[in-house]
């Protein structure tokens, strides 16, 4: 596992690395949100552990770019314990927050625990030859990756949990965007197009079914 510790402090960093390293994880430093981006935008990490204090860029504003483009799961250290802040941190996208000063050994069981959750969430769901990878966010059809946009996968990871359900526009709105539907039919549209486009540049057989009237379910 690859784990990338973004901390101002030389101290607090090279104690976390080194307590991980000894329990066998590979770990990157970064020493601000400026170099902690650009180690995340040039390698692939399983879990990121960051403080919020960052000379550079602020650990807030880069926890809000990492969530835009990937799901790796980010703990936050940080040295603000009241109830609004932590709801905060969750409400922004964090997994996890730990005070400080911390103990190095909660830290492990937390950093267990999100690898724990995000293995689990990158189990392969299957429909047909239709296979969708939480662990890249991507679909796949006879080892041939669809590239699929956030919000074309979420389409389909919605469809594909209960293939036989016809969802509505709306549902398949609010679960792919996470906000309230007003009727943006066009949206939906637009995306379940692109989908089958892409679909049918690897598979001659149709996987989204279109019920008029209602929205949309997978094919039989």
């Amino acid at each position: 596992m690859k784990l990338l510790i973004i901390e101002d402090n030389d101290d607090i960093n090279s104690m976390i690395a080194d307590y991980l390293i000894k329990n066998n994880y590979q770990c990157n430093q970064a020493y601000s949100g400026t170099e902690g981006k650009m180690c995340f935008l040039n390698n692939s990490y399983d879990l990121i552990i960051m403080d919020l204090m960052l000379p550079g860029l602020a650990g807030e504003v880069l926890l809000n770019e990492i969530r835009q483009q990937s799901e790796v799961p980010i703990i936050i250290l940080t040295a603000k314990d009241t109830l609004d802040s932590k709801v905060s941190l969750l409400s922004a996208g964090a997994d996890d927050y730990l005070c400080k000063p911390f103990d190095l050994e909660e830290l492990l069981a937390r950093i267990q625990v999100q690898l724990r959750k995000s293995n689990k969430s990158s189990e392969l769901l299957q429909f047909k030859e239709l296979k969708l990878n939480n662990g890249v966010y991507d679909g796949f059809i006879k080892s041939n990756p669809l590239n699929l946009t956030k919000h074309e996968y979420y389409i389909l990871e919605l469809l594909m949990k209960n293939p036989k359900r016809v969802f509505t526009k709306q549902e398949i709105y609010e679960y792919a965007w996470n906000d309230s539907y007003y009727g943006d039919d066009k949206t939906i549209n637009t995306h379940v197009s692109n989908i089958r486009k892409k679909i049918k540049q690897v598979a001659s057989e149709e996987y989204i079914k279109t019920i008029w009237g209602i929205g949309f379910k997978m094919a039989d």
